[in-house]
């Protein structure tokens, strides 16, 4: 672990607008049809596509475990890297890939924001009924987009996530083929891309994130997942209609907080919830919502706190240094309202975790939603069929 006092490394700033996962997908849409939108990532021209998004699955873990996947790393080589997102957490990485736009333009800034002006937390995985999807999130996404495009747009995903807030505010406007098992997941997504001339398909597998949540990523339930994936993926591969690409990606990546690495928030005598009206968030990137007045002394105090165990910045520094998005991007006060006052990312495998408040999450072994190598690099990975 890193110790405080120890010499930090600097955040990976996303490089949105060159190489980041809003880039990825606007550059999709632009292969699959002419003048509509920039492909800045210069995808070949094609006709069906596929994105295999892997959750979890980031550049370095497969550097580090090419063994156990080597289809996979046969094709990583030599390709190039891309940056989730800030935060690198499946929230904000969804809401990027189904816009084509970077989180401070769509707004979902990460896994728990604050709703401005309600003294209580939006929680992107478990979306309140009450707060409408599409009213959080308004702008037209890829699919909607590829659809007024005379392009077919299929989501292969979880039976259980066809209706979520998530979906609904990220993915909306793609046909949804429910897919609950590996072989189901490539099978359908294979025939889906034969259905029609020019088509995106969207297929989802999850359980590889969530074997990392449980077990770690320096487990051998993940080494085993992982194989698992690198099999999905060949045979996604093998299926292609002729004329078909494959992309293979991830939403963020992922360490391991060890029981030494975790700072409690809740524990008795903690300083850092003085000041805190709401901590949102989650271990590797807090958002800190001071109470009114306090925002000052709020990050005073967590910069004290945390020392070298985090990048620790204001809401306005943040902003301005490009984490949410380009430098320059003008922001609405109710979009800026949704970043924490304070925004504390960590370093090395340190956690900021609220045992009391949240004790799933605190639970967990792999977290992720950081700007260190290990969470922010994802794979672009790409199969063309012969």
């Amino acid at each position: 672990m890193t110790l405080p006092g120890e010499p930090r490394t600097s955040p990976i700033i996303p490089s949105y607008g060159e190489s980041s996962l809003a880039d990825l997908s606007a550059s999709l849409l632009a292969s699959l049809t002419e003048n509509h939108g920039a492909n800045v990532l210069g995808l070949p021209e094609t006709g069906r596509a596929c994105l295999l998004l892997i959750d979890g699955l980031g550049l370095e873990l497969l550097r580090a475990h090419q063994a156990a996947a080597p289809f996979l790393a046969e094709l990583a080589f030599n390709s190039r890297p891309l940056t989730a997102g800030a935060p690198s957490t499946t929230v904000t990485s969804l809401g990027s890939l189904g816009t084509g736009l970077p989180p401070v333009t769509h707004g979902m800034v990460g896994y728990q924001v604050a709703v401005p002006g309600t003294g209580r937390l939006l929680n992107g995985l478990r979306w309140p009924q009450d707060i409408d999807p599409v009213g959080w999130q308004p702008l037209p996404t890829i699919f909607e987009r590829a659809k007024s495009a005379g392009i077919a747009a299929i989501n292969v995903s979880p039976r259980a996530y066809r209706d979520s807030g998530l979906t609904r505010a990220a993915l909306r406007g793609a046909d949804y083929r429910p897919a609950d098992s590996l072989g189901a997941l490539a099978a359908i997504a294979g025939a889906a891309l034969g259905e029609a001339d020019r088509t995106l398909v969207l297929a989802y597998h999850g359980d590889l994130d969530s074997t990392g949540h449980l077990y770690g990523v320096s487990s051998p339930a993940w080494a085993n997942q992982l194989a698992h994936v690198d099999k999905l993926a060949e045979q996604i591969a093998s299926s292609l209609p002729y004329g078909s690409v494959l992309y293979v990606t991830a939403d963020h990546g992922m360490v391991d907080v060890g029981a030494d690495d975790r700072i409690d928030a809740d524990e008795d005598g903690s300083r850092l919830r003085d000041g805190v009206a709401l901590l949102g968030g989650e271990a590797r990137l807090r958002h800190v919502y001071a109470q009114p007045g306090a925002a000052d002394d709020v990050l005073a105090t967590w910069h004290e706190v945390l020392g070298e165990r985090a990048w620790v910045l204001s809401r306005e520094e943040a902003i301005k240094d490009g984490w949410f998005g380009p430098v320059g991007t003008e922001i609405s006060d109710a979009m800026a309202a949704r970043i924490g006052d304070v925004v504390a990312a960590s370093t090395g495998s340190w956690g900021v975790v609220a045992t009391k408040a949240e004790p799933l999450e605190a639970s967990l072994v792999g977290m992720h939603g950081s700007l260190t190598a290990a969470e922010q690099l994802v794979p672009l990975l790409t199969f063309g069929a012969r």
